[in-house]
């Protein structure tokens, strides 16, 4: 059973960290900034690949070329462990779990409070999937799904959907009885 809750953070006001400056750290940096491209992160590694130095010409990422320490940790609102060391992850997540900071410690689903999951954004609309640390590859394939059923004009819709909204009267309920009707319609309307 997938117990986990989904949330959406204002990344832009939260303090990452990353530990590691090698591929998987590319990989989990390159999506966080894809869905969020003002998040706030410090990276923290001996060697930092080329690619990621190049996103932080567009990105508030901060490069730190040194071997990791617990003073990193100071500040820091979630942390991503990503070296090839798994000792060094598990005293990450540790010291994370210590000081009440939240930790993902990449491939090792046991040490982290949260997952990176596959996430579709189509203007505003934007769809966060998860297969519980089993399978990234399978919400990988959901996400390209996703993006293919969405059409492009789906922000038009979200817009339109808005000013509705804003032109509806009467009770909370009633508004809410409009909203359900009228969505519902789109619902039937767009199925086979």
């Amino acid at each position: 059973m997938n117990t986990l809750y989904p949330i959406f953070l204002k990344t832009e006001q939260l303090q990452w960290l990353i530990v590691g400056g090698g591929n998987v750290a590319l990989e989990k940096l390159s999506f966080l900034y894809k869905s969020s491209p003002q998040a706030r992160v410090r990276l923290v590694a001996k060697e930092i690949r080329p690619e990621i130095v190049a996103l932080a010409v567009d990105h508030p990422l901060e490069l730190i070329e040194a071997a990791y320490a617990l003073t990193y940790l100071e500040g820091v609102d979630l942390v991503i462990a990503t070296t090839d060391d798994p000792d060094l992850n598990c005293q990450i997540h540790v010291a994370c779990r210590e000081r009440h900071i939240l930790a993902n410690v990449a491939d090792t689903p046991a040490s982290c409070d949260f997952y990176l999951g596959g996430i579709v954004t189509k203007g505003d609309l934007k769809i966060a999937i998860s297969t519980n640390g089993k399978s990234p590859t399978l919400a990988k394939r959901l996400r390209e799904l996703f993006e293919t059923i969405f059409p492009d004009d789906t922000q038009e819709l979200l817009d339109n959907m808005k000013l509705y909204r804003k032109t509806l009267r009467g009770s909370f309920e009633e508004k809410v009885k409009k909203m359900n009707e009228l969505t519902k319609q789109l619902i039937h309307h767009n199925k086979p």
